[in-house]
């Protein structure tokens, strides 16, 4: 069976913003042999593009090379802003296993390409999640902390050397993280109300970091277009932490604010399992097993 790796690399650029440049990146993403882009997903408000390719190792190492390049062409981190944080023109590139392939392989890609970036870009970069070299860096959330604006800064700093650079970042291209990992499921959930300390407030309960949900990052935006509020997550492991499970506890918790839940959105491509999990839990299925009762495992030969 031939070894298939997955990318989703984040770009900071939206087609709502720059839709020439947002096309230029797709045109790159579908350039390359042996990769396929699965989907583009573009936000506005967060000013920020996520692709989910899908390919070889040889093919995505290469595609995510020369994303990386084309965005530092088209991107001036010192002109842009959104509701996100970012910290580079290509903020974050993680390497996903997906058939065949070992989360080992995916951390030397991941070496492999901060090498490349840095010496035919001079872009430098960090290596987190299971590429991370020092306990510290796993956390992509902590290598972020300070964004674009406070990295130089942050650089400097004795135990914040970049992995692959110097302690600068590229002037205009900044810095980019980049690591192996398990799939993710990015869930954000909107709320009715355009108070936006309403949703920092319930994303401070539900995250990790401050004491909630395990593999459960969180933080609360504006969504300015529609004028309200929404719980942006990213469920860095929805089998220890069910998207249902903070589901729940972000309606209760808006109840309290005197709010509610108007909808919720998947970012990019996610595993069929995590909303198997929900349609299980929601209709209190018994003795459910979804490999052997849903048709389209069977139809793939899962």
């Amino acid at each position: 069976m031939a070894k298939l790796v997955e990318c989703v690399p984040n770009f900071s650029l939206s087609k709502e913003k720059d839709p020439a440049g947002y096309q230029a990146l797709v045109d790159v993403a579908n350039s390359v042999p042996g990769c396929t882009l699965f989907d583009a997903q573009t936000d506005g408000n967060h000013n920020r593009s996520v692709f989910t390719m899908i390919g070889s190792p040889a093919a995505i190492e290469e595609v995510a090379f020369q994303l990386t390049k084309r965005a530092s062409e088209l991107i001036d981190m010192n002109k842009h802003k959104g509701e996100h944080s970012r910290m580079g023109a290509t903020d974050v590139i993680p390497f996903i296993p997906t058939v065949d392939v070992t989360v080992q392989e995916c951390v030397e890609m991941s070496k492999r390409l901060g090498q490349r970036i840095w010496d035919e870009l001079k872009i430098p970069s960090f290596l987190y999640e299971d590429s991370a070299t020092s306990p510290d860096r796993v956390n992509l959330a902590n290598v972020r902390k300070g964004q674009f604006e406070g990295m130089p800064e942050k650089l400097l700093q004795p135990e914040w050397a970049p992995d692959f650079g110097e302690r600068k970042i590229h002037p205009t291209a900044g810095i980019t993280a980049i690591g192996a990992r398990m799939p993710l499921v990015a869930f954000n959930v909107n709320l009715a109300t355009s108070d936006v300390t309403i949703a920092k407030k319930i994303a401070k309960v539900i995250r990790a970091s401050s004491g909630g949900f395990k593999c459960c990052k969180a933080m609360g935006f504006m969504l300015e277009d529609r004028g309200i509020a929404q719980v942006s997550m990213n469920m860095v492991n929805y089998e220890v932490t069910p998207l249902y499970v903070v589901y729940e506890m972000i309606r209760t918790l808006a109840e309290r604010y005197g709010t509610y839940i108007v909808g919720s959105e998947l970012v990019g491509l996610t595993p069929a399992k995590a909303l198997l999990d929900c349609a299980d839990f929601y209709l209190k299925l018994e003795n459910f097993d979804c490999h052997n009762q849903v048709m389209e495992y069977h139809l793939i030969g899962e």
